[in-house]
């Protein structure tokens, strides 16, 4: 027979062994010993919390025949028993995933009325309830709502909010939390000793670290790194087995960065990652150490739960860098770790989160008030004073189009290597701007740099709608200053649809023949003009 599984192994058989969720316990074991016990439970969390587990534990404990109602579940009598071992009658567990109709909800409605064979209550956990249909919660209220006095429902979800709130008004909630790093480690270290393990201290709060709050992937985790009972588990071999970095590793890349040293980050990474460390995982690694340096630079190092020699390390790391500079690295590696996809150069994410976390910022954009077309008429009290008018700040005079056809002053390769440069520069700058700038890196996301014509940037733009919003004046100018500023020459832009820069020209009468537009020109007085934007002729 196989040996059974560490996680199912140490599943816990009372109360007080579940750790992490006291708020619950306290509250479940209040209700036995008062004898409020309701008739329909809603547990919600993220996975391996303890759901299961603890709507398990209620099940064995309001059928539990010891008397003394603290002491419940007993685990010695008939019915504890019968439930340890997966073998009584009235614990019926049903999966949402695979019951999701309502012809199945309504079988388990007619079985309801049945009283229990062995126990007091009848006790239905329905784990992953939100798979249910929308029929099948309408044939659940019901029952829910005046269910038989023997028959209490435990439902467990890891997504509340696809739960109807007509479900949710009708049991008691609780919500279960993550773990704290502490709290796995403790309890892994209970299992070690139990099992008789040798495992550094280290080496388990690394493993709590990668299952991230989540008990059951942190016992899974140790139960993979196991294989002799004999052998001593040290760091650097969870480091391997796991796939991570060494923590000096990760250490001396954010030096590097501070440092800013990119020559030696580069190295650092391309020899973790040549040493087996997996990328995503390093690349997480990374993004925890600079957020650690970020809250010790805020807030407190005591925030965090590390040892006080690593307190001390963020602490002296956040006085070597700047806010500036720490957040535009974190947002590089969160980036990377979220964008990677395990391509054929897995390392490149993580080099390029490092050169840009190191790359100098792009200019600051010239306030907003030069930006404005119009100029501001003067304040009537300054002048009524007898103290003279404010200066303004001059007005943002676009440069003169170059001739058509002339070439690029420009390669368009270097305006779109710059356009996400330019996306930021307005960013950063759009609450001087007002209503009209607000939105425009929004619809920024919709364009992108078609070719260079002279000084001309032509923009194409996915649709018509995002189309006439780009060609308001005020949007226009805050563009081509942008442009100008992040590629170092003076630019104008000039949108046209993505459908027709992508469509072959093909050849058009002449517009002047035209007997609508010469009925228009001669007896009603039109003009026939161009059309800066579009290049089309209109009247």
């Amino acid at each position: 027979m196989p040996e059974q599984a560490l996680y199912l192994k140490y599943r816990p058989l009372a109360f007080e062994d579940v750790v992490g969720q006291e708020h619950i316990n306290r509250t479940l074991r209040n209700s036995l010993k008062t004898g409020r016990i309701r008739h329909a439970y809603l547990f919600s969390g993220p996975r391996g919390t303890g759901k299961t587990t603890s709507a398990r534990l209620l099940a064995k404990a309001v059928n539990c025949t010891h008397e003394d109602p603290q002491m419940r579940p007993c685990n010695q009598c008939a019915n504890c028993l019968a439930v340890n071992e997966g073998r009584f009658l009235d614990l019926i567990e049903i999966d949402a995933a695979s019951h999701t109709g309502v012809d199945d909800v309504r079988e388990l409605r007619d079985r309801i009325a049945f009283l229990p064979n062995e126990g007091a209550y009848k006790v239905y956990i329905i784990d992953e309830v939100h798979r249910f249909s929308g029929n099948a919660f309408d044939a659940l209220l019901k029952t829910l709502e005046e269910p038989p006095d023997h028959a209490i429902f435990i439902l467990a979800t890891t997504e509340i909010d696809k739960v109807p709130a007509t479900i949710k008004s009708r049991c008691l909630p609780f919500e279960f939390r993550r773990f704290t790093l502490q709290e796995v480690a403790d309890r892994l270290a209970f299992i070690v000793e139990n099992e008789g393990l040798h495992v550094e201290r280290a080496a388990l709060e690394l493993i709590a670290r990668e299952g991230t709050g989540i008990m059951r992937d942190s016992i899974s985790l140790l139960d993979q790194i196991v294989a002799d009972p004999d052998e001593t588990i040290t760091l650097e071999l969870t480091q391997r087995i796991l796939g991570t970095g060494s923590a000096r590793a990760v250490r001396d890349l954010v030096v590097a960065l501070i440092e800013q040293d990119v020559a030696r980050g580069l190295h650092i990474i391309n020899a973790a990652i040549d040493g087996g460390s997996d990328p995503h995982q390093f690349g997480q690694q990374v993004v925890e150490h600079l957020r650690s340096v970020l809250l010790a630079q805020t807030a407190s190092a005591d925030l965090l739960q590390v040892s006080v020699d690593d307190q001390q390390l963020f602490t002296q790391q956040a006085a070597a860098i700047s806010r500036s500079d720490l957040l535009r690295a974190i947002r590089a590696f969160n980036d990377a770790v979220n964008s990677d996809t395990g391509g054929w150069q897995p390392q490149l994410s993580l080099e390029l989160a490092l050169i840009e976390s190191l790359q100098a910022p792009a200019e600051p954009m010239v306030p907003a008030a030069a930006m404005q077309m119009p100029q501001q008429r003067p304040q009537m009290g300054g002048l009524a004073g007898g103290s003279a008018p404010k200066q303004e700040a001059p007005a943002y005079t676009p440069p003169e189009a170059t001739e058509p056809g002339a070439p690029p002053v420009i390669p368009v390769s270097k305006v779109r290597q710059n356009w996400v440069n330019a996306q930021r520069l307005i960013h950063q700058h759009a609450s001087q701007g007002g209503e009209q700038v607000n939105n425009l890196p929004n619809l920024m996301e919709h364009v992108q740099v078609q070719t260079v014509e002279g000084n001309r940037v032509v923009l194409a733009v996915t649709n018509r709608f995002y189309l006439e919003k780009l060609r308001d004046a005020t949007r226009t100018s805050w563009i081509q200053r942008a442009l100008s500023r992040v590629n170092g020459v003076e630019l104008l832009v000039r949108y046209v649809l993505a459908d027709d820069a992508n469509r072959e020209p093909s050849p058009s009468p002449d517009i002047e023949d035209d007997p609508l537009v010469d009925f228009a020109v001669n007896e009603l007085g039109g003009q026939i003009q161009e059309d800066e934007y579009a290049g089309d002729e209109q009247v």
